[in-house]
C-alpha cells in the first residue's frame, strides 16, 4: 500500500507511523492553509505548490521544528512571509505568488521551489485520508514500507492493446510540435498540466502531461489508457493517443472547446451497465465533465477508475481515492467501492448545478445545507438565484429530491444511474411543458441529450 504524496517514519512498529513528507502539489486546492497541518509534528517536507490557495502564510509553519522544506509557489497567497520562516536551514519556495511580499532576507537562499496553500476544509480532509492510509500501512505493513511501483524498462503493455486505429503512440518530439512547446495551458490536475494542441494543423487535441511532482504516475496513466481503449460512448471523452518515452508520459484527447462543468450526462450509466466488466469512475465532479462545441457533455479523467469482476456489486479498495466533497461517505467508512459511489458523486454534481453553491462552504457540505433548507419547504431558497424563478416548481422539486436521494449517506437508498437518467428525462418534460404553456418557442426549450443506449460491451 502506497500513496506517492505521503512518506512516514516506520522505526517503531509498536506505534503508528508519523508523517514526514506531504505532497499536495497540483491538486486543485483552494482557500487558506489549514491550521490542522501543525498537528503533523514530525513533518519535514511540505509541498503545496501549483494550487489556487489564498490568504497569508501562517505563523505556525515557522514553529514546526522538524519542517525543513516548504514549497508554496504557484498560488495566490498575499501579505508578508513570517520572520520565523526565514530561519537558517529552512528551504522555502514562494515563486508565483504576485501579491506575496518577499523581503530581501528571505530571498537569500538559492534553492527556492514552488509551494502552495491548502483550503481549510480540503486540507483537513486530505490529512484525514493520510491518517487512514497510515493506519492501513501500520496494520498491513508493520515491518517495512512498501516498495515503489516499478516503472517498466520497456514499452508498456498498453502498446499491444492499441488495436483501435484512431488511437496511436506519439513521440515526445511530436508532442512538443503539436503543443507548440506547451504554449497554451488549458488547466491542471493531479496528473499534471493540460495543454492545447493541434495534429497536422487540423485536429485539435488536449494533451495531459505527467508532472514530475505529480501525486499520480504510471499506474494511473496505464489505467486511463486501458479503460479508454476498451470503452466507447458518446458521453465519454475520446482518447486520440498517448506518449511514453523515457520519463515523458502524456495522454492526448479530443479537444472540447467549451471547457468543463454543469451539464447532465449519461456516460456513468454506460460505465455501470454497458461495460463488461462494469466500471466505477471514482472521481465524478463538475471539473471532470467537459463540453464540446455543441455543449454536449463528455465524462473525462479515468485515472482512478476501477472495474468490477464477476458481477460483483462492490469491491474492497485499500486506498481511498477521489475528490473531497464528492467522495461517497460509505466508501470512506468501509473502503468498499461500488457503482453507487459514482451515484453519490453525481448527486453532489446535481446539487452544485441546481443551487450554484460550492460543494463545501465554511459551514457545511452542500447536501447538509440543502437538506436543512428543504425542511422549510421553500424551493426558492435552494434554486440558483440567476434563474430568476424561471423554472417549473414541480420539476425543480423532483430534481432536488433526486439529487438528495443520490447523495444519501447509505448506498442502499440511492437510485441506479438508469433510474437517475429516467427521472431527469421526466423533469425535462415538465420544464418543456411549462415553457410551451407560457408561449415559449422551441428554441427556448430545455434540450439535453441523454443517450441511454448502452451499445456494445467494453472492448
Amino acid at each position: 500500500l502506497r500513496w506517492d504524496g505521503l512518506n512516514c517514519t516506520n522505526a517503531d512498529v509498536s506505534v503508528p507511523p508519523r508523517i514526514t513528507s506531504l505532497n499536495l502539489s497540483s491538486s486543485g486546492l483552494t482557500g487558506t492553509i489549514a491550521a490542522a497541518i501543525q498537528s503533523l509534528t514530525q513533518l519535514e517536507k511540505l509541498d503545496l505548490s501549483n494550487n489556487n490557495l489564498t490568504g497569508g502564510v501562517p505563523e505556525f509553519l515557522g514553529n514546526m521544528k522538524s519542517l525543513m522544506f516548504i514549497n508554496l509557489s504557484g498560488n495566490n497567497l498575499n501579505g508578508s512571509i513570517p520572520q520565523a520562516l526565514q530561519r537558517k536551514g529552512l528551504e522555502l519556495t514562494v515563486k508565483g505568488n504576485p501579491r506575496l511580499r518577499v523581503s530581501d532576507s528571505s530571498r537569500k537562499p538559492l534553492k527556492k521551489k514552488v509551494f502552495v496553500s491548502i483550503v481549510a476544509s480540503v486540507a483537513s480532509a486530505a490529512i484525514a485520508i493520510a491518517v487512514l492510509l497510515l493506519f492501513l500501512v501500520h496494520i498491513k505493513k508493520r515491518s517495512k514500507a512498501v516498495e515503489d511501483l516499478p516503472r517498466p524498462q520497456s514499452t508498456p503493455t498498453v502498446n499491444d492493446t492499441f488495436a483501435n486505429k484512431n488511437s496511436r503512440r506519439f513521440t515526445y518530439s511530436e508532442v512538443l510540435k503539436m503543443t507548440n512547446n506547451f504554449q497554451r495551458v488549458l488547466g491542471k490536475g493531479g496528473f499534471g498540466m493540460v495543454y492545447h494542441g493541434s495534429i497536422n494543423g487540423s485536429q485539435q487535441v488536449a494533451v495531459k502531461l505527467l508532472s514530475q511532482s505529480s501525486t499520480q504516475g504510471y499506474k494511473e496513466f496505464k489505467a486511463e489508457v486501458d479503460l479508454l481503449l476498451r470503452v466507447h460512448h458518446t458521453n465519454l471523452v475520446t482518447l486520440v493517443g498517448y506518449c511514453y518515452e523515457g520519463d515523458h508520459l502524456a495522454l492526448i484527447y479530443e479537444f472540447l472547446p467549451n471547457g468543463d462543468l454543469k451539464q447532465h450526462l449519461s456516460g456513468l450509466e454506460y460505465l455501470h451497465i454497458g461495460c463488461t466488466p462494469p466500471m466505477v469512475h471514482r472521481d465524478v465532479k463538475t471539473a471532470n465533465i467537459l463540453l464540446d462545441e455543441n455543449f454536449k457533455t463528455k465524462l473525462a479523467d479515468f485515472g482512478l477508475s476501477r472495474s468490477f469482476q464477476g458481477g460483483c456489486e462492490s469491491q474492497d479498495s485499500t486506498v481511498i481515492a477521489g475528490t473531497c466533497g464528492y467522495l461517497d461517505p460509505e466508501y470512506c467508512r468501509t473502503s468498499r467501492l461500488a457503482e453507487k459511489s459514482d451515484v453519490y458523486s453525481y448527486g453532489v454534481v446535481l446539487l452544485e448545478m441546481i443551487t450554484n453553491q460550492p460543494v463545501i462552504s465554511e459551514k457545511c457540505h452542500i447536501a447538509e445545507w440543502v437538506g436543512s433548507t428543504l425542511k422549510r419547504g421553500d424551493i426558492t431558497e435552494i434554486m440558483d438565484p440567476n434563474l430568476g424563478g424561471a423554472y417549473d416548481s414541480n420539476s425543480a422539486w423532483r430534481a432536488v429530491e433526486l439529487a438528495m436521494s443520490c447523495a444519501d449517506p447509505f448506498s442502499s437508498k440511492r437510485p441506479t444511474m438508469s433510474q437517475v437518467i429516467s427521472e431527469l428525462k421526466e423533469c425535462i418534460v415538465c420544464e418543456n411543458s411549462r415553457m410551451n404553456n407560457n408561449g415559449g418557442i422551441e428554441s427556448q426549450q430545455v434540450s439535453i441529450v441523454l443517450d441511454t443506449s448502452v451499445g456494445p460491451g467494453a472492448r
